[in-house]
């Protein structure tokens, strides 16, 4: 009888085993509030850290949690280009000079092919 019950079922497809006689580990509803007006709730472990703000579930908005200041932006540094890393490595006159040896070879390469 318990073969017929199991026929056509993948393994681990579905769990034969309930919720009775099991503790839930602690938990805590957080409630927050997305700029275009959604409220939702977040169920976290207890123990957890609360984040300040969520991604709305609705329209993808960060939500900031009822009650709740707006964390503090970080400053950071702005990002470097190729030129700033460029000028750490060389000067202007190394770079003039550069210039002028690859304008030569090109020059000399057009007079080669004319």
């Amino acid at each position: 009888m318990a073969e017929r019950a199991l026929r056509g079922t993948r393994l681990g497809a579905t769990s034969y085993e309930n919720d009775r006689n099991t503790d839930l580990a602690p938990r805590q509803e957080v409630m927050y509030d997305c700029p275009k007006g959604h409220r939702f709730t977040v169920i976290l472990a207890a123990e957890a850290e609360v984040p300040m703000t969520w991604e709305c579930r609705s329209c993808g908005a960060t939500a900031l949690m009822v009650d709740g200041e707006m964390p503090q932006s970080k400053k950071g540094k702005p990002p470097r280009t190729h030129w700033d890393m460029l000028m750490e490595r060389r000067s202007i006159e190394d770079l003039e000079e550069v210039l002028a040896e690859r304008l030569a070879v090109l020059r000399a390469q057009r007079r080669k092919t004319a």
